[in-house]
């Protein structure tokens, strides 16, 4: 069992990265969204898909 919440933390960061990589803000604003995501694993990834997914353009523009 907790190899299979280990390989779903995996693939959703995944998932969070490319997303960031793929939003329209600067390089730095990327990164600094990226390490913040995957250092701070699950709370990382539920504030980032429930909070700052859609306000990233404005924060980082």
């Amino acid at each position: 069992m907790a190899s299979l919440i280990y390989i779903i933390g995996v693939v959703l960061s995944i998932i969070a990265v490319v997303d960031i990589l793929k939003k329209p803000i600067s390089l730095v604003g990327k990164i600094i969204t990226a390490v913040l995501v995957l250092a701070f694993s699950w709370i990382g990834l539920l504030v980032y898909f429930l909070f700052a997914r859609d306000r990233l353009t404005k924060w980082f523009k």
